[in-house]
């Protein structure tokens, strides 16, 4: 297949304007990767088995908030914990008052429609034998915060 002069100079052009612009792909309409790194990273959890424990007066604990404690110090952020209901938070989330939420959550999640999910890191089988592919919720849209929450847990082993 032959490209027209015209069409090849016009994609050329586009290509060097927006690398002019200096545009970055993918982007966070809202900033949160620029912002946590080296700020503060706002994180949700909701107590679920093992994946995640709220005891009494204490930060979160278990397989998640550890996952989370990793890699906030991997972007030089102090961690901001709230806990509460999966409803709660990620309505939370879906208003820009968190960035991150855990709580075992599967990637059959109710949350999808308002939430980003990263890939699957984990993986459980429930009593009926059925495996449910445990995933964390960021912001809509933050695809540069997601992208980089979804390095880190290729790199660190943990996903599938």
């Amino acid at each position: 297949m032959k490209i027209p002069k015209s069409l090849a100079a016009a994609l050329l052009a586009c290509a060097l304007a927006l690398t002019a612009c200096g545009n970055s792909f993918p982007a966070d309409p809202e900033g949160t990767l620029n912002r946590v790194t080296g700020g503060t990273l706002r994180v949700g959890a909701s107590a679920n088995g093992e994946w995640v424990i709220l005891p009494d007066g204490g930060e979160p604990q278990g397989s998640e908030p550890d996952l989370v404690r990793a890699f906030a110090a991997r972007l030089g952020a102090e961690i901001e914990w709230s806990d509460g209901t999966e409803h709660v938070l990620a309505e939370a989330l879906k208003h820009g008052e968190l960035d991150l939420v855990v709580g075992g959550l599967n990637d059959k999640t109710p949350w999808e429609k308002d939430a980003g999910l990263t890939r699957a890191y984990a993986e459980s089988t429930d009593g009926r034998g059925k495996i449910h592919k445990h995933v964390m919720l960021v912001g809509k849209g933050e695809n540069a915060f997601l992208l980089e929450l979804d390095r880190f847990l290729m790199a660190s082993g943990t996903a599938k």
